[in-house]
């Protein structure tokens, strides 16, 4: 009996130091997909980087109040999955947002966004922003325009005063 307690107090804080160690998190239901499509979101979640677990609803609980979320036990309620980065806060939430446009079974049910407790809207509406990749050539190009024009500039100066001279 003690060894299934044990195994379920470190199945716990192992979920607790995950909700901890995440950039963000994302809580699903999946009923309604067949194992194919699971294991099609698994292969995409995967190679974005996002680590994608089942676990029992009341460990998951346990896990959360540990962890300080306990917003989040709300949404724990029916057969649940779990999407966690460590690296990308906008990952999960894009790569489980366009699976469920295209499979209108899986649900988003709730997540944690930076230690916050987030909204089904929350997480949405961060699925909708670019990725990091995106919103880094984003600021670089915002950053040479300035550099772009005065070249365009300097240029047409040198071209206008050779004009001038010949």
């Amino acid at each position: 009996m003690s060894a299934v307690l044990e195994a379920k107090k470190q199945v716990v804080s192992e979920v607790a130091a995950k909700l901890r160690d995440s950039k963000s998190t994302v809580v699903v239901d999946y009923r309604g997909l067949n194992v194919a499509e699971v294991t099609e979101l698994r292969k995409q979640l995967r190679e974005a980087g996002v680590e994608f677990k089942v676990y029992k609803n009341t460990l998951t609980r346990r896990a959360a109040e540990e962890a300080g979320l306990a917003g989040l036990n709300e949404s724990l309620t029916g057969p649940n999955a779990i999407a966690f980065s460590t690296e990308d806060v906008i990952a999960p939430a894009k790569v489980i947002n366009d699976f469920a446009k295209k499979h209108e079974a899986l649900e988003i049910k709730a997540g944690v966004i930076e230690g916050n407790v987030a909204t089904v809207e929350e997480v949405k509406a961060l699925a909708e922003l670019p990725s990091r990749e995106g919103l880094l050539s984003m600021l670089l190009s915002v950053l040479q325009a300035p550099i772009r024009n005065f070249a365009l500039a300097t240029k047409a100066v040198a071209e206008q005063k050779e004009e001038q001279g010949a």
